[in-house]
């Protein structure tokens, strides 16, 4: 986002975030109008309306297959479909003069989307219980919308393919990227419902409060990613606006505008890329250019999560954590602690900790160190995945799980030694430098893999590093 696009919802929060009455229709409309507002310049113009739609159209059918029948109540739901629906028409109508990205359908294929989408609402809504069948194949819609999307190859071809069915005279402007704006936190909140409530511990919401959840604007494109239990909390009961409150949360957003508008883009004129790395001829420049980018990494995504909390916390919602310090750490399974918190606590909760007990129960479990090292792996790999679907992301998913099955090997291994050795403060001091030093620089050899667009540039740039190039 830009600085004017997040001053824009800096106020649309202060607004809403002050209304004693009808704040949770206020939040549904701001979210519902922001994913439409913020949505980018597509290579097929009509992408730019029919993506925000479809994330609206998704995130209600997710709604009614995991909601209780008695949270669908007509008398319940209309205000938040009015809300949807008027919010939707509007930007058919006047979108497109304040995003150029919004070209408005014509109104015939609005009609048909929209009866589509009524059609199969309709038809899930007279559903008492959602067959977990039915939940199941809305799980896998979404895992295979994720991997179009997220694999260059295959989100290259959306446009040319939709181009290929609408009326000619409608070519995709090869130029220029598709991006389904903020799907990939989209689907870890639906993936989440889905999954809970195919598991029996789901919270029953309305309508309003859980197109919220998904949509919710602070933390639309780049989390961080809550969990519906903890948000609909805050949703129901806003924390206050004091005065001390207001500072809390006006220190967060400049904080983060800092972070973000300054020292990463400052950083960013330094920090390693492909062409440095083909031009490069120096290790220590090699370095420098390394260490930049990971600074900049750094500071630019947990500069946005601080804008996100601070959003957030004008609108009475305490977004989770999602950066402690990670630079600092001791060590790799403290870092991924401190890291993109929520992420990683969402990988834990529904990839790590399910494989782990399925490797480790049944009538023939695996050692331990095996199913140690499967599911670090696996979970490592999928993290990096969801990044994109790339040979960079899976090798730097699979350089930070084989740190992590290191790791926990090692302390496995001298878990006596340490416990039967106390040493002096001093030395405790430069055994925690040390480890430090250590983490931080396996994480930055591990940023080539991932800020690199080939395998080869980062093989090429640890050459330069060790002087082998």
């Amino acid at each position: 986002m830009t600085l004017v696009q997040i001053l824009v919802l800096v106020v649309l929060a202060v607004l809403i975030g002050q209304l004693k009455r009808g704040r949770h229709l206020a939040i549904l409309a701001g979210s519902t109008a922001v994913i439409f507002w913020l949505q980018p310049v597509e290579p097929l113009p009509a992408l730019g309306f029919w993506l925000p739609f479809g994330t609206i159209a998704v995130t209600l059918g997710t709604w009614v297959m995991t909601s209780e029948p008695a949270e669908r109540e007509w008398r319940k739901s209309w205000p938040a479909l009015a809300v949807i629906a008027a919010v939707t028409l509007a930007v058919t109508a006047y979108g497109p003069l304040v995003n150029p990205a919004l070209v408005a359908p014509s109104r015939s294929l609005l009609a048909l989307g929209a009866l589509s989408l009524a059609v199969v609402l309709a038809g899930l809504w007279r559903i008492r219980n959602a067959p977990p069948a039915l939940m199941l194949a809305l799980i896998v819609l979404v895992l295979v919308a994720f991997v179009f999307i997220k694999t260059p190859s295959l989100a290259n071809a959306i446009p040319a393919w939709l181009a290929a069915v609408l009326p000619s005279g409608a070519e995709p402007a090869p130029e220029i990227d598709f991006s389904w704006l903020g799907f990939s936190y989209i689907a870890f909140r639906l993936l989440h419902t889905l999954q809970d409530r195919r598991a029996g511990r789901l919270p029953s919401v309305g309508l309003a409060e859980f197109v919220s959840y998904v949509l919710f604007f602070p933390a639309f494109t780049a989390g961080p990613i809550d969990r519906l239990e903890r948000f609909t909390k805050d949703l129901r009961w806003p924390l206050p606006l004091a005065n001390d409150d207001w500072l809390e949360a006006g220190s967060r957003l400049l904080v983060g505008l800092f972070k973000k508008f300054v020292v990463a883009d400052l950083l960013a004129v330094v920090s390693m890329s492909d062409l440095l790395v083909e031009y490069t001829k120096v290790s220590g420049w090699m370095w420098l250019f390394l260490y930049a980018y990971a600074l900049r990494i750094y500071f630019d995504f947990s500069g946005y999560t601080d804008v996100a909390i601070g959003l957030g916390r004008l609108l009475g919602v305490r977004l989770p954590e999602n950066f402690a310090a990670p630079y600092l750490k001791q060590n790799l399974a403290l870092f991924w602690n401190s890291w993109h918190i929520s992420l990683t606590q969402w990988f834990r909760s529904y990839v790590f900790n399910p494989l782990t007990r399925r490797l480790r129960s049944g009538a023939r479990p695996l050692p331990t160190w095996l199913a140690v090292l499967v599911t670090q792996v696996t979970t490592m790999v999928l993290i990096g995945l969801w990044h994109g679907i790339t040979a960079g992301f899976a090798l730097w998913g699979l350089w930070h799980g084989m740190g992590l099955f290191v790791h926990n090997r090692w302390i496995a291994a001298t878990r006596g030694l340490w416990g039967r050795w106390q040493p002096a403060p001093f030395a405790q001091r430069a055994a925690n430098l040390l480890g430090t030093f250590i983490t931080f620089n396996f994480v930055a050899i591990g940023w080539l893999l991932f800020g690199l667009s080939t395998p080869a540039h980062a093989w090429r740039a640890v050459q330069l590093l060790f002087g082998a190039a």
